[in-house]
């Protein structure tokens, strides 16, 4: 019993753990694993979140040309460093991604039932 860590202790150093190694934290004990789940499952939302917000900023970036309020240099450097910000934001989530799905992290589809 006193060979385990504290769920609050695992959950601190998790949090800690950068993406890449993530998911070898899982194969400690189902404590781990659970923690480790919930932590990718944070991480991935919080990509989308940030690739919103990004794409947002595109958006309004793009309003300001139309307004000429920033000439088409700066558009194009400010969008195309965006665009790369996105492209990898979006590589990382789907890191992420499919190793919750290669180590059942991922619930499947709803079951529907029969008519």
């Amino acid at each position: 019993m006193l060979d385990r860590l504290p769920v609050e202790i695992v959950e601190r150093i998790v949090a800690n753990i950068p993406d890449t190694d993530l998911i070898a934290a899982s194969k400690v004990d189902r404590v781990w694993w659970q923690e480790v789940r919930r932590e990718t499952y944070k991480r991935w939302k919080n990509y989308a979140t940030m690739i919103g917000d990004v794409y947002c900023e595109i958006r309004a970036l793009g309003k300001h040309y139309i307004k000429r309020e920033i000439d088409w240099i700066t558009f194009e450097d400010v969008n195309d460093l965006y665009k790369r910000w996105i492209n990898r934001l979006t590589e990382d989530q789907l890191y992420i991604m499919e190793k919750m799905l290669r180590n059942g992290m991922v619930d499947g589809p709803p079951k529907r039932g029969k008519p």
